[in-house]
Parts: C-alpha cells; sequence; structure tokens
C-alpha cells in the first residue's frame, strides 16, 4: 500500500482500488484536456456521453449481458429499489415472494408490503441468519410475479453459492446483489432483474445500478413517482435528470480496472484465495475465534466473526487499528467483528489481518 494507506474492511462505502483513485486524482481538475473536471461537466456533453456509455459497455462486458436486458444507473441506494421493485412489477393486488437470509431482505420483504401482497416463502430470522434453505424447502406462490433474493447479506455474511429457480411460468427471480456485484461471474439470464448499490465493490456511494429485462418495463402502478419508472429512465439513457456523474465516472474506472485485471473469473480466483485463508484462521482457531454462518453459504465478501472471550473484542479492533486495519467492528445489530473483503481489498491486506490474529490469539489463548 501507499505510503499513510490503511487497510480498509469497511462494509460500505469501502476500499477502491489504488490504481483507480490515482487515475481520479490525475483526472479531478481537468477531464481529458477539455479544461473542466468531470465533476463540472453537463451530463449532456457529448464528453459526459462518452463517459456514461463507457461505463454501460465495459459492464455489459464483464457480466456478458444481453441486449435485451437495460442498464441503468440510478440514484437512492439500493434501498430506493426495495420500493421501485413492486411499483414498476407488479400490481397492488399481485403476489411476489420473498426468500429472507438477513437484515437487507427483511427491510425488502417490509418494504414491498406497501404496494402489493408479498408472501414470506422462507426467512432464517429464528436461526439468525446464519444458512439459506434447500430451495425444495421455499414456500413459493405459483401465480408470483416474482421471487425476490438478496444474493449476499452484508450484516450477517451469507450468500448464496446457486440461484432458486422461481416455480411460477411467469415469475421472475429478483436479486440485490449489492455487496458482491463483480465478485464473480453471474447468468444474468437467469434474473428478470438486478440491483446494487455501487459503494461496496464497484464504485462509491452516490449511484445504484438496475440490470432490467427490457419485457418488465412500462407496467409501472399508475401511482409510481417518475423517479421511480424504470421504462422512464431506460428512455432517457439514465440522463432523465442530472444522475451522479461523479459516482458513474468512477463505476467506469472500476469496470475498466475489472477488465484489465482478467474479467470476473480471475477476480472470483482472487477473491476465493483471501477467503480461505480468513475462514481458515477462524476454524482452526480452536473456537477462539467463530464465525456463526453455515460453512457452505459463507461469504466471500462478508465475514463476521466473534471471540470466544468477547470482552477481547474491543482490544483486537484497537490493535487492528494500530498497525493499520480499520473498520473491523461488526454491524451494530449483531456485534462482533466483521471484515469485508471486496475485490479492492488486496491479500496482502487479508494476509495481515490473519497475522493479528494469530499473533492475538498467541497471546491472550
Amino acid at each position: 500500500m501507499s505510503e499513510n494507506r490503511v487497510f480498509n474492511f469497511a462494509a460500505g462505502p469501502a476500499t477502491l482500488p489504488l490504481n483507480v483513485l490515482q487515475k481520479a486524482q490525475a483526472e479531478l481538475v481537468n477531464w481529458g484536456g477539455c479544461g473542466i473536471s468531470i465533476m463540472e461537466m453537463s451530463h449532456r456533453s457529448k464528453e459526459f456521453l462518452s463517459v456514461i456509455q463507457k461505463a454501460e459497455a465495459d459492464l455489459r462486458q464483464l457480466l456478458n449481458i444481453p441486449t435485451d436486458y437495460e442498464v441503468l444507473f440510478l440514484q437512492g441506494g439500493a434501498t430506493t429499489q426495495f420500493a421501485a421493485i413492486p411499483l414498476n412489477l407488479c400490481k397492488p393486488e399481485d403476489a411476489v415472494d420473498y426468500l429472507v437470509t438477513g437484515s437487507w431482505g427483511d427491510k425488502a420483504f417490509k418494504e414491498a408490503q406497501k404496494f402489493c401482497k408479498p408472501n414470506l416463502a422462507w426467512s432464517g430470522k429464528s436461526e439468525k441468519f446464519t444458512k439459506i434453505p434447500d430451495f425444495g424447502e421455499i414456500k413459493q406462490d405459483p401465480n408470483a410475479k416474482y421471487l425476490h433474493i438478496c444474493a449476499n447479506e452484508t450484516i450477517h455474511g451469507v450468500e448464496f453459492k446457486d440461484y432458486p429457480t422461481p416455480i411460477g411460468k411467469d415469475t421472475v427471480l429478483v436479486a440485490d446483489m449489492s455487496s458482491n456485484f463483480c465478485s464473480k461471474p453471474v447468468d444474468v439470464t437467469k434474473f428478470g432483474l438486478i440491483y446494487a448499490g455501487a459503494q461496496k465493490n464497484v464504485g462509491p456511494s452516490g449511484v445504484t445500478i438496475v440490470i432490467v429485462r427490457k419485457d418488465l418495463l412500462g407496467n409501472a402502478q399508475p401511482l409510481t413517482p417518475v423517479m421511480l419508472e424504470y421504462k422512464i429512465h431506460a428512455e432517457n439513457k439514465s440522463l432523465y435528470n442530472t444522475p451522479p456523474c461523479f459516482p458513474i465516472y468512477m463505476c467506469g474506472l472500476v469496470f475498466e480496472d475489472l477488465l484489465n485485471q482478467g474479467g470476473l473469473e480471475e477476480i472470483e480466483r482472487k477473491n476465493a484465495e483471501k477467503a480461505r485463508i480468513l475462514y481458515e484462521t477462524i476454524d482452526e482457531s480452536g473456537g477462539f475465534y467463530r464465525c456463526p454462518v453455515e460453512k457452505s453459504v459463507r461469504s466471500h465478501m462478508n465475514v463476521p466473526f466473534t471471540l470466544e472471550k468477547s470482552e477481547l473484542e474491543a482490544e483486537f479492533i484497537k490493535e487492528a487499528a494500530a498497525q493499520g486495519m480499520v473498520q473491523l467492528k461488526g454491524h451494530r445489530s449483531v456485534g462482533g467483528m466483521r471484515a469485508s473483503i471486496y475485490n479492492a481489498m488486496p491479500l496482502e491486506g487479508v494476509q495481515k489481518l490473519v497475522a493479528l490474529m494469530k499473533d492475538f490469539q498467541a497471546k491472550h489463548a
């Protein structure tokens, strides 16, 4: 890492690739020789159009997004999509299914209750969100307009390794991929809609990406606010109003960097290796460190863990910070620790964390 940079294990906004930050820094005052910053540029200018069009083209290449899907760069975070999805994809009397594997899926389910008739197809709440069910256990409604999942639960560290197939012939799969977006290849054609806040894996906060099949557009409920209607944004190429220009630009730099690294197959390989050494350290600690998540669905992005002696957790976090590793405190709702090891977290950062964990255990076991 460069001088004075720490390893940032925050869950989001999260660490960004250093080379991307340095490129943005170099271009900040005078983008592309046009004499103004990307932050001062009209979103209607040919210069900004080149930025947003390249960002979309690179994302399409990364995820192999078919031409019958729209890519939208929106605002309001993934949380706004909790309302936009039912408003765009169903009528107030329609049934929809929610498979709830953590806090974010639970919030999405509760928000949908305002706009349609959501069915709780399965919830892991009683087991403190530590597993994903066998897909046969999901109580799906064959008439549901969609089945909603959260592909990776940032707080609880539960990640789908495969995806359920909706049983209804017209039911589409919808996924919140905020915290594992672009961390591995995904077959987009399995989904009617994918959405993700950028601030975990692909950029700063301020832009939300929606990938939606074109045949699902144009059926929004009459009360849908114009800013939540996908068809409006698709027709206007994400430029209906002033978009979050700088975050879109930053996402574009990240997409370009991911392609330069070899694409998502290579990114997945790197992420699997980081997760492996961290989980091995936890599992081989003899119970000194514990991860509550069922091994088969442990997240490669967000690793929650606790200490057997919980009174040592504050000391561990303090020691980590002293060694240049920050934001390891767990979410306020679950406590303990959480290491978010997104694409931009280098292997070196995880190796340093693992070395501290082993040293800390030797001192306190």
